[in-house]
């Protein structure tokens, strides 16, 4: 089965064309902003066009309108191709790209700037499988909830100057370790921020 795989939650964008788990064509930047004029150009780079019989795509939690990217741009494929799509953690990605750097079977944390000053959190063990929820939750409370040794994502240093504790790993995003959560489960293709909106209906009187 060829599967395309898209990246768009944070600041890299990323996609990845698999044949089975073998990688046959990738393309990957970190671009910070601009991920709507670059996705659908770096897809069209892969082997034929990146033409897939399943999609994956990163459904957070993460940048709000880096999500919305890549979703639309995989329901769009998938309704074009009439192939399925299903959605995986952006945080479960990390702790696996985290671990295939470390080298070794570790417990680890990841942790992501989110919005309103609150910070992504979740904890994986050592095989990078999730032990807890995706969270947001302000940096105290997260440093409370962390205890692994080795922390990873754009918020880890911040964590560990919290805790006093802890070993920061350096990892981005990156289509090309999907085959790392393939055994995860997979997740419907919809986003998933975590925090709720931040606007609400008003309250009858």
């Amino acid at each position: 089965m060829r599967r395309l795989v898209i990246d768009t939650a944070s600041r890299a964008c990323s996609v990845a064309l698999f044949e089975g788990t073998e990688c046959i064509g990738a393309r990957h930047e970190v671009i910070g902003r601009g991920h709507a004029e670059r996705l659908v150009p770096m897809i069209a780079e892969l082997p034929e066009k990146g033409l897939a019989d399943i999609i994956s795509v990163n459904v957070g939690p993460g940048s709000f309108t880096g999500i919305r990217v890549g979703l639309s741009a995989a329901k769009a494929l998938g309704l074009a191709w009439n192939v399925d799509c299903e959605g995986y953690n952006s945080l479960a990605l990390l702790a696996a790209i985290a671990l295939d750097k470390i080298g070794s079977a570790e417990p680890i944390d990841v942790t992501i700037h989110g919005g309103h000053g609150e910070l992504f959190f979740q904890s994986f063990d050592a095989v990078g499988s999730a032990i807890t929820d995706a969270c947001s939750l302000l940096p105290e409370a997260a440093a409370q909830m962390s205890k692994a040794n080795y922390i990873v994502g754009d918020a880890a240093a911040a964590l560990i100057d919290m805790r006093e504790a802890g070993i920061a790993v350096e990892a981005v995003s990156d289509a090309r370790f999907w085959p790392a959560i393939a055994h995860l489960p997979t997740l419907p293709p919809s986003a998933a921020y975590v925090r709720g909106p931040d606007a609400k209906l008003p309250t009858a009187r």
